[in-house]
């Protein structure tokens, strides 16, 4: 939760930067919007990815065993989670010329993805259609994988290859998504 909410959020910088005018000038700069894409995205990564690892610290007071190689693991997918969140957050944020307007999208968006990744409940545990609906959220392969790293004697959903698989694959399409946004080439009509 500490990572989707940072994630996310952490792009309503975009829109602040849009009306004050700071956006417009790095649009103008002499580089690629691809770059200016990759670099904000990995700006919120790393913001939400240190404070997921953070967390990571409370981890054995639930349970969690803490290895070398457990840590190492979980730290991949708070990667790939911030990762694909931030992405996501910036194609929701950059067509957004309010903050109030993305706040509405995000929560039409973030919660039913928060509530339906097994974070609550596993996938396991729900009726027919609710467990179809989870096994199409992406979130829910990237919650099992931190699961699958915290709790390797716990049952999981998944394997951990198709939990990470789907979880890169997300992570591609959520930053493809940016990129796409952010490249598309408008033009007003003449008038």
């Amino acid at each position: 939760m500490i990572v989707l909410f940072t994630a996310i959020f952490s792009m309503m910088s975009l829109i602040q930067d849009r009306n004050e005018g700071f956006l417009l000038s790095v649009l103008a700069a002499p580089v690629s919007r691809s770059a200016i894409v990759l670099g904000k995205v990995l700006g919120g990564t790393t913001l939400a990815a240190i404070q997921g690892v953070i967390f990571l610290a409370f981890a054995p007071f639930v349970g969690g065993h803490l290895t070398p190689a457990t840590v190492g693991l979980a730290v991949v997918v708070i990667l790939l989670m911030s990762f694909e969140l931030t992405a996501l957050g910036f194609a929701i944020a950059w067509p957004m010329d309010s903050p109030q307007a993305f706040h509405a999208i995000v929560n039409l968006i973030l919660l039913p993805l928060w509530m339906l990744s097994g974070a609550l409940f596993p996938a396991s545990g729900a009726s027919g259609w609710l467990k179809l609906v989870m096994r199409l959220n992406p979130l829910t392969y990237t919650v099992d994988a931190l699961r699958n790293a915290l709790f390797p004697a716990a049952h999981t959903d998944f394997p951990l290859a198709v939990n990470l698989a789907v979880s890169v694959g997300f992570c591609l399409l959520c930053f493809g998504a940016s990129w796409a946004i952010v490249n598309r080439r408008t033009t007003k009509p003449a008038a």
